[in-house]
C-alpha cells in the first residue's frame, strides 16, 4: 500500500533525522517502569531510534510520518556504535523512502551532527527532526508552507495536552521570541521552569522541527561549545540571524509531540501510538 505525496512537497523532499545521541537519560534505570526484555536491551544501550514500540522500532513511526508528509529522501545521522541501526534498514529497506546514513564520530552536539549531512543536503533546503520525537504527519507537512528557512513553533499549553510532554520536559525546550510578522528574533535554549512559569500564554517553544537552507552549515562551523560542552543547533541559528542576516519564520502549531527521552516514556508512547499505522 502506498500513499499519495502531497503536491506541496515538490522541491522540498529531503529530511535529516538526528539519531546520534548517547541516550544518557534512556540508559538511566527506573525501577518502577516495566519494559519487555527487548525494550530493556534497547534502553540499556541508549538506542531510542531502535526502541521497540508495538513490535517495531520507534524510528519506523518517524519515517512513516515523514513519507506521509511528502519527504522521500532521508539522511539518518547515527553514532559510531549504532551499526545495528543501519543494518535494520539494509535488511528491510523502506519502499516509500530512500535512506542514507552519516556517522557522527563523536557525540559533540546537534550542530556537529548536522554538519555531517552537508553533502546529503547538496545545497537544497531540507527538514531537520530528532529521532526521539514523533511529530504528526500534518505537523511536518506545514513546513512546506515556508518560503525559506523557518521552524514549527509549538504552544506550551497545547504541548501539555493529548501527548506525554510534561512541565519538566517543557523546561528543557527552547523558548522562542518572534516579531509581529512571526519571524524569529531570539531563541533561548533550556530557559528553565521558573522562567516559563512567569510568561503568559501563548508561549512558543521549539521541538526541533526546522526547515533549513545551505546557510545553516556555515553557521554550524562558527558555533562555540555551549556550557554543556556541545555544539548546538540553536546557537547556529542565532549566528545565522546575527552574522549572516538569515531570517527564520515561525509557523504556529497547536499539535503536540511525543517524546521518547527516558524509559518512563516507553509505555506512554507505546500506548499513544497503538493505533498508528506505519507504512514504509
Amino acid at each position: 500500500m502506498t500513499r499519495a505525496v502531497p503536491e506541496s512537497a515538490e522541491g522540498f523532499r529531503k529530511a535529516v533525522v538526528l539519531a546520534a545521541g548517547e541516550g544518557s537519560r534512556m540508559r538511566t534505570p527506573q525501577a518502577d517502569v516495566a519494559l519487555t526484555p527487548e525494550q530493556e536491551e534497547a534502553a540499556s544501550r541508549g538506542w531510542k531510534a531502535l526502541m521497540p514500540i508495538n513490535g517495531r522500532p520507534f524510528l519506523d513511526y518517524i519515517l512513516s510520518a515523514l513519507a506521509d508528509a511528502g519527504f522521500d529522501r532521508v539522511c539518518i545521522v547515527m553514532g559510531p556504535d549504532h551499526e545495528q541501526l543501519r543494518a535494520r534498514y539494509r535488511d528491510a529497506p523502506p519502499e516509500r523512502l530512500t535512506l542514507s546514513f552519516q556517522t557522527q564520530p563523536q557525540s559533540l552536539g546537534t550542530a556537529d551532527a548536522l554538519l555531517q549531512t552537508e553533502s546529503f543536503a547538496g545545497g537544497e533546503e531540507f527538514l531537520l527532526v530528532h529521532a526521539d520525537n514523533y511529530y504528526l504527519p500534518r505537523t511536518l507537512q506545514i513546513t512546506h508552507r515556508l518560503k525559506g528557512p523557518g521552524l514549527v513553533g509549538f504552544r506550551r499549553d497545547r504541548l501539555l495536552k493529548g501527548g506525554n510532554i510534561t512541565p519538566e520536559r517543557i523546561a528543557n525546550c527552547a523558548l522562542l521570541e518572534v516579531d509581529a510578522e512571526a519571524y524569529l528574533t531570539a531563541i533561548h535554549e533550556k530557559p528553565g521552569g521558573e522562567v516559563l512559569q512567569g510568561l503568559p500564554d501563548p508561549v512558543w517553544l521549539s521541538m526541533s522541527c526546522w526547515r533549513f537552507g545551505p546557510g545553516i552549515f556555515d553557521a554550524c562551523r562558527q558555533v562555540a561549545l555551549s556550557e554543556r560542552g556541545e555544539y548546538e543547533v540553536p546557537d547556529a541559528v542565532t549566528i545565522a540571524m546575527r552574522d549572516f542576516g538569515e531570517r527564520f519564520r515561525m509557523l504556529a502549531c497547536e499539535d503536540t509531540v511525543l517524546d521518547l527521552s527516558s524509559r518512563r516514556n516507553v509505555p506512554e508512547v507505546e500506548q499513544l501510538l497503538s493505533e498508528t499505522a506505519v507504512i514504509l
